[in-house]
């Protein structure tokens, strides 16, 4: 047991080391704003964003899935959570994710993701009213997710998942994939996880409205005045992310168990960053959190994490979770997140 708990610790800290090793001669070239798909970066379920948005090495509930899909599988339930965000400048995000345990070592998991911006009138330069017609732009991802414990201690997984963005007539679509694991100690129960997310082809727009008729030869009058051509847009990547965490539990007795964790974030198309966070539950009923994400981003405008949770199990073989988390978003204001889970 020794011999196998030092092979997954070099493993981890391997794989760690590529992570942060391998693209280093990137550090120097900014690439803020060079991807696609952002909304894939929006951290989900009210528990996580409560802790600064720390869940990679975290064992609690079906969001696990986003932050690493190696873990839930030792989470040993069946589960079904809905989350949803008042996000930036009138939008929603939401986000819906299922798990089943199957036999206590392989579980599957189903996650939808939207963001959606609402509607607004077409106008054009004839008709600044309005022309009758309404534009709606939203993304949307859909996953299927696998989850193996190896052993008691150690589990890996993955998802696959369908990437859309829309605005009015136009839209890009990718597959991706996220795989993860996820390693528990002997020692306080300490959590050891790293997932890798959206690793997949480019972004291209296409739609109806870039289909142009043109004069190709306007200067020669006996040109065909009426070829239809495509507008070429160019393909963009999704952000790449990189994620490794470290979770314990620093005092777990009958009444009250405390949860610290640290997560810390390489994306493709930002600086690194690290996300802290804790959780104090009483009696496993009601959780108190505080967090802070996106320490050592210049101007980031994420900070100060709040949130709580109340768990009621005492309902037959069905048990209920509801979780509030607040987020400090600078300019953009403060923003809410609720969420409930319903297990079996």
């Amino acid at each position: 047991m020794i011999k196998k708990t030092y092979y997954i610790i070099r493993t981890l800290a391997v794989c760690t080391c590529l992570v942060f090793i391998g693209y280093s001669n990137s550090i120097a070239q900014s690439k803020i704003g060079t991807t696609a798909g952002q909304f894939l970066g929006i951290s989900i379920g009210a528990r996580a964003l409560g802790m600064g948005g720390t869940s990679v090495a975290s064992l609690s509930d079906v969001s696990s899935i986003y932050y690493n899909p190696g873990a839930f599988s030792q989470e040993h339930k069946t589960q079904v959570l809905v989350s949803t965000t008042d996000w930036l400048v009138g939008s929603k995000f939401r986000w819906l994710g299922a798990m089943i345990d199957v036999d206590g070592s392989n579980a599957f998991g189903l996650s939808i993701t939207q963001l959606a911006y609402g509607e607004d009138i077409v106008t054009t330069e004839d008709n600044p009213e309005g022309t009758g017609e309404r534009w709606s732009a939203q993304d949307f991802a859909i996953a299927l997710s696998y989850s193996r414990n190896l052993t008691d201690r150690f589990s890996i997984g993955g998802s696959a998942k369908y990437i859309s963005q829309s605005i009015w007539n136009e839209s890009a679509s990718t597959f991706a994939f996220d795989v993860g694991l996820l390693f528990v100690t002997g020692f306080h129960d300490m959590r050891l996880g790293m997932s890798i997310a959206n690793f997949g082809g480019d972004m291209k727009m296409d739609g109806r409205d870039l289909r142009k008729v043109i004069d190709i030869d306007a200067s020669n009058a006996g040109s065909n005045k009426l070829n239809l051509a495509n507008l070429v847009t160019d393909p963009w990547p999704i952000p790449l992310t990189f994620r490794v965490g470290l979770a314990m539990d620093i005092v777990k007795n009958q009444t009250t168990t405390i949860t610290l964790e640290c997560d810390a974030l390489r994306p493709s198309d930002n600086v690194e960053v690290v996300n802290v966070g804790a959780e104090v539950t009483f009696m496993n009923l009601l959780s108190l959190r505080g967090g802070y994400k996106s320490l050592f981003q210049k101007d980031s405008e994420e900070g100060l994490t709040l949130g709580a949770g109340v768990k009621y199990d005492q309902l037959g073989n069905m048990g209920v979770e509801v979780n509030y988390a607040y987020q400090q978003f600078g300019k953009f204001g403060n923003l809410n997140t609720f969420s409930l889970g319903i297990n079996f």
